[in-house]
């Protein structure tokens, strides 16, 4: 169950991060939140995405390491951007971060469960 929290936390996040693209703003301010934002954000996933390929099969733990990697390496380019508070290159390295976050947010994270215990007893109340 862990790995089905980590794998709902990283959606989130990434649903998060597709709206860090309005504050992208050409003022002081917003290139700080927007920075902090970054690295929190990415330090959750990272954690996150760590548990999911940890606990993933075979099959899931080379698909999943390799969309990680380009998750971070996008988070990473857009990082330096607003580090030199480039919004033309903020912009577009949100644009490469968004289709990242696009494929994070539709991707099965967790291999579907096999049928449990619970789902077996709402079979048989159906039948009463």
């Amino acid at each position: 169950m862990e790995f089905k929290g980590s794998a709902n936390r990283i959606r989130k996040c990434a649903s998060e991060l597709m709206s860090i693209g309005d504050d992208l703003m050409d003022d002081s301010e917003s290139w700080e939140f927007v920075g902090k934002d970054l690295q929190l954000k990415s330090t959750l996933l990272y954690c996150d995405f760590d548990k999911v390929i940890s606990g993933a099969s075979k099959d899931l733990k080379s698909s999943l390491t390799e969309l990680a990697n380009r998750l971070f390496w996008a988070i990473e380019e857009l990082d330096l951007a607003v580090k030199v508070q480039s919004i033309q290159q903020a912009q577009n390295r949100f644009s490469d971060l968004a289709l990242v976050l696009e494929e994070v947010i539709e991707t099965e994270l967790m291999p579907p469960l096999v049928a449990s215990s619970d789902a077996t007893d709402d079979d048989s109340t159906d039948d009463d």
